[in-house]
């Protein structure tokens, strides 16, 4: 019996102006698809011109210029619905989706979607919704006393991925895929009885949870920094009255 940590996944992940899902634009993004742990993986990658000036500190993350991408980026729109017919294609045909830390990439393309699109994530995945496996939520929930930061590399160290080329869209997904598989084979006892269905709803749990303990750290400290407990998507904000 091949356990779903050894079958096949797809990857996704994105680079972005900034770190406000709300406001901030999609510059990269990479699918990467594997049908078997050892198998060759196909990447689909796509670079944007967000129309929007890319400030210097995340051009020095992922080395994306706005010159470089006017000259050979695409316009958003077709980037976008591109972007969301890919998912909802792993989706139909039973993937799960790897997404590292997914409340953020997942919302933003939600958002790009309703900028660009008038649509939503949810629009394009309305028949078959997203199985998401998070490894920043795996991880946390499995081994939850461990003390450090818990980023894509820090993680990729502790489980001995490979991570060539950090913040490169194609890479970064890439590492998550194997990450996925790495926290499954370690903590194989506890997960492999369970279905990639069932562990996405446990994760909206598990995250929820989490998120409520950071809320409470930050509130003792004096942190006016509110944390989100929505998974994997986060709900759009209201608009003012």
């Amino acid at each position: 019996m091949t356990h779903w940590y050894e079958g096949p996944l797809a990857a996704f992940d994105t680079e972005t102006t900034g770190v406000d899902v709300e406001g901030d634009r999609i510059v990269s993004a990479a699918l990467v698809v594997q049908d078997s742990a050892g198998g060759r993986m196909r990447v689909t990658r796509w670079l944007v011109n967000p129309g929007v000036p890319v400030p210097v500190g995340a051009t020095e993350i992922h080395g994306l210029t706005d010159d470089h991408l006017q000259r050979n980026g695409r316009w958003p729109a077709p980037v976008v619905e591109e972007i969301a017919r890919a998912l909802a294609e792993q989706s139909a045909a039973g993937l799960p989706l790897v997404v590292m830390n997914a409340p953020f990439d997942l919302t933003l393309l939600d958002r790009e979607l309703k900028r660009h699109r008038a649509s939503s994530l949810a629009g394009y995945l309305e028949n078959t919704p997203l199985c998401v496996l998070d490894p920043r939520v795996l991880d946390k929930h499995l081994d939850r006393y461990r003390k450090g930061r818990r980023t894509l590399t820090d993680l990729c160290e502790l489980y001995g991925v490979v991570l060539d080329g950090a913040h490169d869209a194609a890479a970064d997904a890439a590492a998550s895929l194997e990450l996925v598989r790495a926290v499954g084979r370690r903590f194989a006892t506890r997960l492999e009885r369970l279905t990639p269905a069932e562990l996405h709803t446990l994760q909206a749990v598990w995250h929820a949870a989490q998120a409520r303990g950071l809320q409470a750290w930050f509130t003792k400290s004096g942190t006016p920094e509110t944390v989100d407990p929505a998974w994997p998507l986060r709900p759009e904000l209201r608009a003012a009255a």
